[in-house]
């Protein structure tokens, strides 16, 4: 029989979202002992019990409330069995409701190179879903295997752009120029509206790519939000300081499209 943390590793690999419901106590007469625990999904129980039939029933629904309302928890809540229930036994039952919700951040890097080794490593610990694309299979193998991580080989990598999620974060670092501008004129034909759009390189190739894209009919205000240079400008000329800039760039641009504000405050000295 899987135990919680098997239900809920996999859930999380999965990509699903979940609520745990655990008895924190109780007194008189309750159906179940603290520290039992259930997990929810949308769609009903998934897996243990709380204490069964109405109480139960009820645990259930709230938990698929929080999942449909999108609210976070964590949330206690106690209930009176006769008054709340409609139970006959009496007593009261104190629920802990915590909601495991995943949120998809699809980041998606054309290369597999050694920035993009970094970067993807750094990423993978994120709450995000990643794709990298590459022409070269030797070096996506060199990439670790995630759950969180979708490797696609292509001879034709500008090709896979059609098949890829709008809203994704779109970071370029193939093995050149000749490469990098046919994928860009492939995402601001399709999506020109993607969150990010972001090429590694110089202010100068910056310029170069801005430059062609414009001759190839994309228009000025379009490439308005382009990233190139990518990434917050701090750190060496390192693989993993380059990747630590780049996600530090791509959190804050996915913070401004959420509307949120860094819980970090920094102050200058």
């Amino acid at each position: 029989m899987k135990t919680y943390f098997d239900v809920a590793f996999e859930l999380k690999n999965a990509a699903q979202s979940f609520v745990v419901v655990t008895v924190i106590g109780s007194r008189g007469s309750a159906p179940q002992d603290a520290g039992a625990k259930a997990i929810i999904l949308e769609n009903g129980l998934h897996w243990g019990t709380v204490g069964g039939g109405r109480v139960e029933a009820k645990a259930i629904a709230h938990s698929q409330d929080l999942l449909k309302e999108n609210k976070t928890g964590p949330e206690l809540i106690t209930w009176n069995l006769q008054k709340d229930i409609g139970m006959s036994c009496g007593g009261e039952i104190t629920y802990l409701f915590e909601v495991h919700r995943y949120t998809t951040w699809p980041i998606v890097v054309f290369g597999a190179g050694h920035v993009a080794q970094a970067l993807i490593r750094v990423l993978l610990n994120l709450n995000c879903q990643i794709t990298c694309v590459d022409n070269r299979t030797e070096w996506l193998d060199k990439l670790p295997e995630s759950f969180n991580l979708k490797k696609i080989h292509s001879e034709d990598p500008p090709s896979v752009v059609e098949t890829l999620d709008k809203n994704s974060f779109f970071v370029i670092m193939t093995q050149g120029h000749a490469m990098d501008l046919p994928i860009l004129k492939k995402l601001f034909t399709i999506h020109p509206e993607a969150p990010y759009i972001g090429n590694m390189g110089s202010k100068v190739k910056g310029m170069r790519l801005r430059k062609e894209l414009q001759e190839f009919g994309i228009q000025a205000e379009t490439l308005k939000d382009f990233h190139c240079p990518i990434g917050i400008p701090f750190g060496q000329n390192h693989p993993y300081e380059i990747a630590i800039s780049i996600s530090g760039q791509l959190i804050q641009v996915r913070d401004q499209v959420n509307g949120q504000q860094s819980l970090i405050k920094w102050e200058k000295t």
